[in-house]
């Protein structure tokens, strides 16, 4: 075991961003998660679990082995098209977790500073149905939900869609649905694509891969340029942890076997290839490279701004 680090955590830096060949892609924060999230979220991955890797702390985890675990989307310019990866919580939402309810954010302004206004965003992509990656799909307008980005695409998988279409949804479900999924497809802007096996492209650069398990149609999303990749985690890895032990799986996955599955699956191909990965609730330095160690991964962090190498 390496001695373990003392020094602070890497503080967020609102300007994040990673250079994959020629495409940029931002960081846009919504909010760090309560403590409480880490032990409810991956009861397995305990304070002696954490303890076993010292390249867990001080950014992933706390001095105590209680995970750090955030909020934020990825935004991207590709093949033309400004594209935001998942929406976060959103503002003024009814949730019934407190981390969640009635938020106040400056979500936009940072994703306007970005250069991706909403006005200008030309696709959404929805790697889940989940109430943290779809809250800002939409916005509230006298009194009714809009959607946030009226000129977009919002795409995710069919299988997904038609899962809790079928699903008998509890009231939170549901209000998350009504709020922030349903005026999209009222809108027209919803669109619901087959994602076979081998993957999909929407857009040169942009492929989207079937990541099932926490939820039976969530993708991952491949960013490729100039002979560079990198990968957009969803919820396939909530965080660092399930690197150095990819068995340890969410509270709320529903199916836990082929989550597991999905997660080595996509390890595997990162460590091989050596691509980027970018993981949905990472806290900061948010990115890097999976490295095999022992029965696991490690990950070896990209600093904001770095080019990684061409994998």
């Amino acid at each position: 075991m390496r001695t373990a680090q003392l020094t602070e955590p890497t503080p967020p830096d609102p300007a994040a961003h990673w250079t994959v060949g020629d495409i940029t892609i931002h960081r846009i924060d919504e909010i760090p998660l309560p403590p409480r999230t880490g032990p409810w979220l991956l009861p397995a991955a305990t304070a002696e679990v954490v303890a076993g890797h010292d390249w867990l702390r001080p950014d992933f985890a706390d001095p105590d082995g209680v995970l750090r675990i955030d909020s934020h989307s990825f935004a991207l310019a590709v093949d033309g098209l400004r594209v935001l990866v998942d929406t976060g919580i959103g503002n003024g939402k009814t949730r019934t977790n407190p981390a969640w309810h009635n938020l106040r954010t400056d979500y936009l302004a940072r994703l306007t500073d970005a250069g991706f206004a909403p006005e200008d965003v030309d696709l959404v992509v929805l790697t889940h149905l989940h109430t943290d990656h779809v809250g800002w799909n939409t916005r509230e307008a006298d009194g009714a939900w809009v959607p946030t980005f009226p000129h977009a695409r919002y795409l995710t998988a069919k299988a997904e869609y038609d899962f809790w279409a079928a699903y008998d949804m509890d009231e939170a479900r549901r209000g998350m649905f009504s709020d922030s999924v349903l005026p999209i497809a009222e809108a027209g802007l919803l669109e619901l694509i087959d994602v076979p096996d081998e993957g999909v492209d929407v857009a040169d650069g942009l492929r989207l891969l079937p990541a099932p398990g926490h939820t039976p149609g969530q993708i991952a999303v491949q960013v490729g340029s100039a002979g560079a990749a990198a990968l957009i985690t969803g919820a396939s890895i909530h965080h660092p942890v399930q690197l150095a032990h990819p068995g340890i799986g969410s509270c709320v996955d529903i199916d836990p076997a082929q989550a597991e599955a999905t997660r080595r699956t996509l390890l595997a191909w990162l460590a091989d290839t050596g691509a980027l990965v970018l993981g949905t609730h990472f806290p900061s330095p948010t990115a890097g490279r999976v490295v095999a160690e022992g029965d696991g991964y490690r990950l070896e962090a990209v600093a904001a701004g770095a080019r990684p190498a061409t994998a």
